[in-house]
């Protein structure tokens, strides 16, 4: 039973080919087209939600590492997650946020580049983040290596957060999934608590792709 139910994670494929990766990019067939004339709701809808986003990530990025178009590596990684996320709650497509391999793929990258640029540009405020202000002298070298700590093991702390997430709602998916029976009395109850139940995993896609996204901007707002 448990081999059965962790199956759907399972990235193996048929022709000795992790062909399923591919539905990572399905997400390009349902983005809006913008060269119509008028635009769509959806269309519309995303530029809405563009915008939307990137005046809340001006106001949460540091003044010192922001520049023109910076934002924008924080929406395309709101609209990847988001869209992997939502897509993966429909059958028969693979679930590529619940590996950790690709979210740390995401997480990784991204806070790595960010911490060259900081220690490489700004290695004085660096190095006075690692000591807190008012530290006693001989809690010094425990204070550095709690925050160098802390810093290492971000990127690791989103990609678990993201991944543990989607696996524990999937998981209740497939158990209510497994439970619905049409001769049963209680069908009508259980269809019920799926759809009910479908409409929260919708909801938390997209909570922790905006969670993932802020986070990302908040860690490197502390650099100021």
């Amino acid at each position: 039973m448990m081999m059965s139910l962790f199956s759907m994670f399972d990235p193996s494929s048929i022709w000795n080919s992790q062909i399923n990766w591919i539905l990572m990019n399905s997400y390009l067939l349902i983005l809006p087209l913008f060269f119509w004339k008028s635009k769509s709701r959806s269309a519309s809808m995303l530029q809405i939600m563009i915008m939307n986003l990137n005046k809340e990530f001006m106001s949460l990025f540091s003044n010192n590492v922001f520049v023109k178009g910076t934002t924008l590596i924080m929406i395309s990684l709101f609209l990847i997650i988001c869209f992997n996320n939502l897509t993966s709650n429909y059958p028969y497509i693979f679930c590529c946020s619940a590996q950790l391999v690709f979210s740390m793929a995401l997480s990784l990258p991204i806070w790595s580049s960010m911490m060259m640029f900081f220690w490489m540009n700004l290695n004085k405020t660096m190095f006075s983040h690692l000591v807190p202000s008012g530290t006693p002298t001989i809690l010094m070298p425990l204070m550095v290596m709690i925050e160098l700590t802390s810093n290492i093991i971000r990127p690791l702390a989103l990609a678990v957060r993201l991944t543990a997430n989607l696996i524990a709602g999937h998981l209740l998916m497939a158990l209510l999934g497994n439970t619905f029976n049409l001769n049963s009395t209680l069908s009508f109850i259980i269809l019920v608590i799926q759809m009910m139940f479908l409409t929260f995993e919708m909801m938390v896609a997209l909570i922790q792709s905006y969670v993932f996204s802020v986070l990302m901007t908040l860690y490197s707002s502390e650099i100021s």
